[in-house]
């Protein structure tokens, strides 16, 4: 059995996808690189051809038709035989220094006692143009360098969340827990990571810059006019999100309260994308997803309201634009878009 294996989702990559894989490849025979042709158009399905051949023992190449980014997730899940899993997008890298550490933690760890199931390292936003390099760490909010449960974690602050660039999860995790990522969809990363969390006991924190996170491509999906575009997207991930997991009935109190967290920024962006659109139709939208949520779960309605959500209902005058903003200034940090 392979120890990680790592699903590179590609939709018309030819133009960065070798980077990516290049910096994949030094794991070695530990690693298993599944990289998801979904349908490309253009010379993706032949450099993943390219690859499989010239390294039979790691690389694995799948052609799919064309079902978006979760359903490429999806195929990798379904064809992993690692040990763990880890996702990586076409235009993002990897770390050397670092992975080799994780690749080590891992090794250590799946030798033991106790289960690991999921493990946490910082990324790093390559921001085009950005000569300071933001990292998204855990230091101060996780446990550093052992095995820990959700009840040793400490307080996350507003803007740190795992996100799927920070995680590993182990394989048969994700597949227990049912996850399935819906066609044709962007921002699926979120259901990635949030489904899974009530079957995650064991964790890990390695406190080392792992993943690259490229951003400031036009086409990018969180570029900001991109998402007020796939609106309809980011409100059915958002709904998905409320209906996957009943909060309430979670046990563990840190627990619930970092998922509450996290689908309150969540419900944040799908707001704040909609008011900053300033169309009567997306305003409508937002309505919509509010009227959808107090009929659904009239206690969860009214805990995200209390959040940093409540005043950015009506947003009326300065007071409500500078709330908007504020909030708007959160989420950038959560989705790092440009």
């Amino acid at each position: 059995m392979k120890l990680l294996s790592i699903a590179i989702p590609c939709y018309n990559s030819q133009d960065y996808m070798e980077h990516c894989i290049e910096t994949l490849l030094p794991g070695g025979e530990d690693v298993e690189i599944i990289i998801v042709d979904d349908g490309s158009k253009d010379r993706t399905a032949e450099i993943a051809d390219s690859y499989a051949k010239k390294y039979p023992n790691i690389v694995k190449a799948i052609h799919q038709e064309n079902g978006g980014h979760g359903e490429a997730v999806n195929t990798g899940i379904r064809n992993a035989t690692g040990l763990y899993f880890k996702v990586v997008d076409s235009d993002d890298w990897v770390n050397q220094e670092a992975y080799t550490k994780i690749l080590a933690t891992l090794r250590e760890l799946s030798g033991g006692s106790e289960t690991l199931d999921m493990l946490i390292s910082n990324f790093v936003y390559e921001k085009e143009g950005a000569k300071h390099k933001k990292v998204m760490k855990y230091t101060g909010m996780l446990p550093e360098n052992k095995m820990f449960h959700w009840e040793d974690a400490k307080h996350f602050r507003k803007g740190r969340y795992i996100l799927m660039h920070s995680v590993i999860y182990r394989t048969q995790l994700l597949r227990e827990c049912g996850l399935e990522l819906p066609k044709h969809t962007f921002y699926v990363d979120n259901i990635f990571v949030y489904v899974p969390l009530p079957y995650v006991k064991n964790m890990y924190y390695l406190n080392v810059d792992f993943y690259r996170y490229f951003i400031g491509r036009e086409d990018q999906s969180v570029n900001e006019k991109v998402m007020i575009k796939r609106i309809d997207q980011q409100i059915k991930v958002n709904k998905i999100m409320v209906e996957a997991v009943d909060l309430w009935k979670l046990p563990n109190r840190k627990l619930r309260k970092y998922m509450f967290n996290y689908l309150e920024i969540i419900t944040v962006v799908s707001t704040i994308m909609c008011i900053r659109s300033g169309t009567d139709e997306n305003l409508e939208k937002k309505r919509e997803l509010w009227k959808y949520m107090k009929e659904y779960d009239i206690r969860l309605f009214h805990h995200l309201r209390r959040g940093i959500m409540g005043t950015t209902m009506n947003l009326p005058g300065k007071g409500g634009r500078k709330i908007s903003v504020a909030a708007y200034k959160i989420s950038q940090k959560v989705v790092g878009f440009n």
